[in-house]
């Protein structure tokens, strides 16, 4: 005979149960949200906050280059050998106000269009929108002391986003309404966000009187970080007035950047 088991009624579901799997639910769900938009926050920082800033940064260029004329003055012809030039010291241009234009930036190493507007002053609005900020107590281009400017590295228009990829001899053309400042790359240096010595003017050397006219570029570091600092000198090599035309090395750049107007 076979035995048949006594058949018993299922167990209702504990109520407590119903209510953990509700709340762990809810809680996949916001975190699925809070994900989206993180991913959302990144494509803003990292994207889209570059294409208003390459903008802005080309209407800064605009009028600037409509401030002295508009148009690129006669360049040199490149493949002509290069004629001994001595346009005497350099000339000094002063400094504007808060968010004036100074000039433009020219980087070879980072790109053969790579053209960034230099503006006084470092504070947000300056750097999150308008390019290069000139640190307001450095000197001014071609001056004997430290021109020094800071810029993003990798958001607002990662204007130093390559500042690493520099090596010893490269160098750095700024332009003036006055004229033409070549800067030759010498060495960079990772510090810590406390080391304004950097900025004096002999970099790292506070008190020294200094005999030579620096260039000094600080961004962040590493590239998708703040916690240090990576800075990049540079020294005058020579300078030529607006009269005499961009420098042939630059001469294509110049024109294309005056040709955003």
């Amino acid at each position: 005979m076979v035995l048949q088991e006594k058949v018993r009624p299922a167990a209702a579901p504990a109520a407590g149960g119903g209510i953990l799997r509700g709340t762990i639910q809810v809680l996949g769900e916001l975190l699925i949200t809070a994900g989206i938009i993180l991913l959302l926050f990144v494509a803003w920082q990292l994207w889209w906050t570059n294409v208003e800033s390459d903008a802005k940064q080309s209407e800064v260029i605009k009028e600037f280059a409509q401030d002295f004329g508009g148009a690129a003055p006669e360049t040199p012809d490149a493949a002509a050998p290069p004629a001994v030039e001595d346009f005497g010291a350099p000339v000094v241009t002063a400094a504007p106000g808060h968010a004036g234009t100074i000039g433009i930036m020219y980087i070879p190493r980072f790109g053969a269009n790579y053209t960034r507007p230099i503006v006084q002053g470092t504070t947000g609005d300056v750097l999150d929108t308008l390019g290069l900020g000139h640190y307001a107590n450095t000197a001014m281009p071609g001056a004997v002391g430290n021109f020094a400017v800071a810029g993003h590295r990798q958001t607002h228009g990662a204007v130093l986003d390559n500042i690493h990829t520099l090596v010893p001899g490269d160098k750095i053309y700024v332009q003036t309404k006055d004229g033409y400042y070549v800067y030759v790359f010498r060495n960079n240096q990772i510090v810590m966000p406390s080391r304004t010595d950097v900025l004096e003017p002999v970099p790292t050397l506070p008190g020294v009187t200094p005999t030579e006219s620096f260039l000094t570029m600080t961004s962040c570091n590493p590239r998708f970080g703040a916690e240090e600092r990576i800075i990049a000198y540079a020294l005058l090599d020579s300078w030529r007035p607006a009269s005499a035309g961009p420098p042939a090395e630059i001469a294509a750049q110049v024109a294309a950047a005056i040709g955003k107007g």
